[in-house]
């Protein structure tokens, strides 16, 4: 979220090594909870390092990476192009913009003969996922008519970090996508099979199942 560290960033690249051949914005922040009781700063801090964390990034390292002819590997999620699911409004609100910025970026630098590449990562194995569990159980006020909710996505959640995928595969596919010389567009990484199937069922269907379960 810092414009003068990411300026210096650029300055140190090109005085250390004289070019950069890609980029991978790999920051992220969690934004669990329900929207309504959310503190607009925070969501605005999650859209911060999510998507304005990307956008920063990239145009601090545009030259660098134009002189080069670089390639741009954007982590989404399987959230990202998915419809979004309660308690998880911030988060996915960050991970469709990134899906959205990182279709403009790619259709206009491959006038410039660059690629940009889009990762979308399931459930890995991390500090963020173990933490999951609390972050619902914190996410609702006193007296919250979503405090129920919240308990039961949170132990929900947290039984999937136990069948999460081991992190290093998620490094295989970044490393496929920065260095491959034809990359995809998109790479699908481990997706929970679970909501890859809720998101191909219609939309009132989807709803009143998520009634029957968290209500």
């Amino acid at each position: 979220t810092d414009s003068a560290s990411l300026a210096a960033l650029a300055e140190r690249v090109a005085a250390d090594h004289g070019r950069l051949d890609l980029v991978v914005t790999f920051a992220g922040v969690l934004g669990i909870g329900p929207l309504g009781e959310t503190d607009p700063d925070r969501i605005q801090q999650v859209l911060d390092v999510n998507v304005m964390g990307t956008v920063r990034t990239v145009h601090a390292l545009f030259d660098l990476l134009r002189s080069s002819g670089g390639r741009v590997v954007l982590i989404s999620s399987e959230t990202g192009p998915q419809h979004a699911m309660p308690m998880n409004g911030a988060y996915a609100m960050s991970k469709h913009a990134v899906e959205a910025y990182g279709d403009a970026l790619r259709r206009e630098l491959m006038f410039l003969g660059m690629d940009v590449v889009l990762v979308q990562p399931g459930p890995f194995r991390t500090g963020m996922t173990a933490s999951i569990l609390r972050r619902f159980q914190e996410s609702t006020r006193p007296g919250s008519p979503f405090a129920a909710m919240a308990a039961v996505m949170g132990e929900m959640a947290a039984g999937e970090d136990d069948k999460a995928a081991d992190p290093r595969v998620l490094a295989q596919a970044v490393w496929t996508a920065g260095t491959t010389a034809r990359p995809r567009h998109r790479y699908a990484v481990k997706w929970d099979v679970g909501r890859r199937l809720l998101d191909h069922l219609p939309v009132p269907l989807v709803d009143r199942a998520l009634t029957l379960a968290l209500g």
